[in-house]
């Protein structure tokens, strides 16, 4: 759980707006979760990172509903899901197109800006279909 560029944060009076615009009933839970993740600024977090912030927060809530809401929030616009390795996800609070530096040994996020990384030579989309955006993970080791 990293916290990137100073992004406004979302503040807690607004939270229902922003989920409500998004097509999501602001229930409590939502709402919890919606403020830790939104109110400071951009950053990536686990499942398992947000799990511990909001049992430290005093939101009781399980991991699977953590999942399920992230993944809620993902599907509604409010997040993007990276799949690292395929063994842990991280969603990030910036849905801007850009990519991303994965440092290997902290397991951790940084973003890279989205004019930085280009991409020659893609293939055309099936028909029918479009490219909504290019995932580039830069993977970083200890020099």
């Amino acid at each position: 759980m990293t916290r990137h560029h100073d992004a406004a944060p979302l503040l807690p009076t607004n939270v229902s707006t922003r989920l409500r615009a998004a097509g999501l009933r602001p229930t409590r839970q939502r709402v919890s979760l919606a403020t830790l993740l939104f109110g400071q600024g951009d950053r990536h977090v686990s499942a398992e990172a947000l799990h511990e912030e909001a049992a430290k927060a005093g939101v009781r809530v399980s991991l699977a509903t953590i999942y399920n809401t992230l993944h809620q929030f993902q599907q509604s616009g409010l997040l993007r899901e990276l799949a690292i390795d395929g063994q842990r996800s991280y969603f990030d609070t910036n849905t801007s197109n850009h990519n991303h530096f994965y440092i290997e040994h902290q397991g951790k996020l940084i973003d890279i800006p989205g004019d930085a990384v280009r991409v020659d030579g893609l293939p055309e989309a099936p028909e029918g279909m479009r490219i909504s955006h290019i995932d580039v993970v830069v993977r970083l080791v200890k020099a």
